[in-house]
């Protein structure tokens, strides 16, 4: 009985694992899945609306090597990142409150995530380059749309936060 209790559970973890695994290959560097970068990506925060342009087929094999190529490049730093992370958490959550190691943690994380930022504007404006005029007028409008939509959804969450406040004063 304990055996199979022993074979079930293995079976659980390893199947967790494989999962785990393809879940983390279909990731990008950024947190996003491939196609759809996350945080910083080519398509966020004032990135490029790739899907929105009409890409041609040779457009579409350049973008998948220049981020391929970013990808392997940036492994190291997203690894020093992750890294600089854990060292802010334990550094924040450890007893007596140490504040220079806290500082020190922090500013580290800040200079890797700089570094991050920078060879990720770098990427976007190769990927920028490879687009034609018309494609880069459009993008650029997309972007400013978006940017629109975005201050409107800041500023009526801002009112309701106001409304609320006001409403529990």
């Amino acid at each position: 009985m304990k055996r199979v209790h022993s074979l079930v559970l293995l079976a659980v973890i390893s199947g967790a694992l494989a999962v785990g695994t393809t879940f983390a290959q279909e990731r990008g560097v950024d947190g996003g899945r491939r196609g759809h970068p996350g945080p910083g990506g080519i398509m966020r925060d004032g990135g490029l609306p790739l899907g929105r342009l009409d890409l041609s087929e040779a457009q579409q094999q350049q973008i998948r090597t220049l981020t391929q190529q970013h990808r392997e490049q940036n492994q190291e730093v997203v690894a020093k990142l992750r890294a600089a992370i854990d060292v802010q958490r334990k550094a924040t959550e450890a007893t007596p409150v140490d504040e220079p190691a806290i500082r020190a943690a922090v500013q580290g994380a800040a200079d890797v995530q700089a570094e991050l930022a920078v060879r990720q504007a770098r990427l976007r404006a190769e990927v920028f380059a490879l687009l034609t005029p018309e494609q880069q007028a459009q993008a650029e409008k997309l972007r400013a749309e978006r940017g629109a939509r975005q201050s409107e959804i800041r500023e009526r969450r801002s009112e309701m936060r106001e409304r609320r406040q006001q409403r529990g004063a």
